[in-house]
């Protein structure tokens, strides 16, 4: 997934932006929503789950896919989620 942090890093090997650009095209021809949709849903997701957790954001990765319903009659759309958790939050903040 495009990484809106990605402008405070080093810059990254061009076939790693092409990677990238390639998985924003799937993910859209997959789901039939634009990528910056995709992007808002990702930046929320983060900054929820910092609120209880550091998580390795470079290692992040989510995305949009298809899977079969509960009841086997229809394809759905899927949200897929590989957060790697570095700690966990005080609980009492």
């Amino acid at each position: 997934m495009i990484d809106l942090f990605k402008f405070f890093r080093k810059k990254e090997p061009s076939k790693d932006v092409a990677k990238e650009r390639l998985k924003l095209v799937l993910i859209h021809d997959r789901s039939n929503v634009s990528p910056q949709f995709l992007e808002m849903v990702k930046s929320e997701i983060i900054r929820v789950i910092q609120n209880y957790m550091e998580i390795d954001e470079d290692a992040l990765d989510i995305q949009l896919t298809k899977t079969n319903s509960d009841d086997g009659e229809r394809v759905v759309p899927a949200l897929v989620a590989n957060i790697p958790i570095k700690s966990m939050k005080d609980a009492g903040r």
